[in-house]
């Protein structure tokens, strides 16, 4: 999985960090970083010793957005193509077994936002801006941006930065729920690794279920969600659970 021009991969302590490595062009998102990315996430379940992963960008951006060179001249049919492209692979994304954290250290505009909004939990510098500027081309978001930046933060917040096509602060952002952390700019390396630690150092059965819980229950009505919820939490009590119980009640660490 380390064979790319655009994507680096760093394994360690089975957490997977993959940066997108584009600095000279803000990591725009072109169509050889989707084969790239498309690679990677289909090969990342064959590896069963990441159990987590974090997305950053090189440089001053995490994504500045879609590759606007690659995309002036194409056509409407190549347009479409283009983005059900993104929609596809940051839907891989999103139904990954594992936890995915976007780790924002610079813009996160564009394709770049709704890449970050793809993640499970964001994490952002506070140097970091995001926004969906498209209608300031004339065009829409491609990479289901109207859809998850509106079940993210709610209408209101969603259609100010959609019709507007204003960047917003980090702290903006905390404040209406796009991103989970802001941290100083070099801090956040390390508050992510951190945070990804932690999760690691979890049930991992346990965080896998949550994660296919939460998902299918805003997919889904309530009643649909929480029939799933206790499937998957009685499933637990024939290994991992039963483990994780006794750890706790004869006070030592569990063997997961």
């Amino acid at each position: 999985m380390d064979n790319y021009q655009i994507l680096k991969v760093d394994v360690q302590e089975r957490i997977a960090l993959l940066t997108i490595n584009r600095p000279e062009a803000m990591n725009a998102l072109n169509s050889l970083f989707f084969d790239e990315m498309e690679d990677f996430l289909t090969k990342l379940p064959d590896q069963p010793d990441i159990r987590l992963l974090i997305i950053t960008g090189e440089g001053k951006a995490f994504v500045a957005g879609a590759d606007i060179a690659e995309m002036a001249d194409m056509t409407q049919s190549e347009g479409l193509a283009f983005s059900k492209r993104g929609q596809t692979v940051f839907r891989m994304i999103e139904e990954l077994e594992i936890p995915v954290i976007a780790a924002v250290n610079g813009f996160a505009l564009g394709g770049g936002c709704e890449l970050a909004m793809s993640c499970d939990i964001r994490v952002a510098s506070a140097k970091a801006k995001f926004g969906q500027p498209e209608v300031n081309l004339g065009l829409t978001p491609g990479y289901a941006g109207t859809q998850r930046l509106s079940r993210l933060v709610g209408k209101g917040d969603a259609m100010l930065m959609l019709l507007s096509g204003d960047h917003i602060s980090a702290d903006e952002a905390l404040r209406i729920g796009l991103v989970q952390w802001v941290t100083e700019p070099e801090e956040l390396m390390d508050k992510v690794v951190d945070l990804a630690k932690k999760i690691v150092s979890k049930g991992p059965l346990a965080v896998k279920k949550v994660k296919k819980a939460v998902r299918a229950g805003l997919e889904s009505t309530f009643e649909k969600g929480c029939d799933l919820e206790s499937q998957e939490f009685s499933s637990l009590f024939e290994g991992e659970g039963k483990e994780g119980m006794k750890a706790f009640l004869e006070k030592r660490p569990p063997k997961w």
